[in-house]
């Protein structure tokens, strides 16, 4: 059986002190609680070794939002994988559409990232979603199956564990609408066949893949019930413990 996720993107929110509070509070619901569960935490860079002091003998893992393919240089305001790992980072997040549609990331760069981490003992977490108008044209496949093939380009996998996928459509991202358990099953099915075709059928059904898009204790019961469903990646709900805490209990 494959370990759930519940991973959380803090994006561009919480100072220090505010980090504090929120890993403070997910500590304390968690310490009574038998999780079988991986929890894993992405705040922003500033907050990563806090992160990880605070979290440290618990089961929360700490990740990075993003990091570059090289290992040092000229590449003002990038992060490299040595770096997230000095400060304590199992995981990291890579091809977010936000990075994709705001900041231009191609398939071709999130490849090079996903490589560099891998080889790092890195966990992608590699994330891939349709538009809705791509969506709405009948495409969603079609986006899917390139953004993963060449995000995937010539990256050998020992092993199911060292990659995990998001599945985040970015019509459903921040926007309140969300994915019917119907349609999130339909595609995430539709994944693990692809994998299937690139690797081979045992890793397919070993890797973890993720969905995220607006999820809330409110609908992530009816996700998670579904077969290739192995978890969440939660943007907005991930802000405060609470709401946190009542999504890794329904992913349970």
């Amino acid at each position: 059986m494959r370990k759930k996720i519940v991973a959380g993107n803090w994006k561009m929110n919480k100072d220090i002190p505010e980090s504090e509070n929120l890993i403070s509070e997910l500590k304390s619901k968690l310490s009574n609680f038998n999780s079988l569960t991986e929890v894993i935490i992405c705040p922003p860079f500033t907050n990563l070794q806090l992160a990880s002091e605070l979290t440290k003998n618990t089961i929360i893992k700490v990740g990075a939002q993003n990091m570059y393919y090289e290992n040092s240089g000229a590449f003002t305001a990038e992060i490299s994988a040595d770096m997230l790992k000095s400060v304590g980072c199992k995981y990291v997040i890579i091809g977010h559409s936000e990075r994709r549609t705001i900041f231009a990331e191609t398939n071709q760069l999130i490849n090079k990232k996903i490589n560099k981490a891998i080889n790092e003992n890195l966990i992608p977490i590699f994330c891939i979603g349709e538009s809705l108008n791509e969506r709405e044209t009948g495409e969603t496949e079609k986006i899917i199956e390139s953004q993963i093939r060449t995000g995937l380009e010539k990256i050998s996998l020992n092993n199911a564990n060292e990659l995990i996928i998001a599945y985040e459509p970015i019509w459903a991202i921040g926007t309140g609408k969300t994915a019917s358990p119907e349609q999130a099953e339909e595609v995430h099915f539709f994944i693990r066949k692809l994998i299937s075709d690139i690797y081979s059928a045992e890793i397919a059904e070993k890797i973890r893949i993720l969905y995220g898009g607006s999820v809330k204790p409110e609908n992530a019961s009816s996700l998670m019930s579904k077969e290739n469903i192995d978890g969440a990646l939660v943007g907005g709900a991930c802000l405060k413990a609470n709401s946190f805490f009542e999504i890794i209990k329904a992913v349970q």
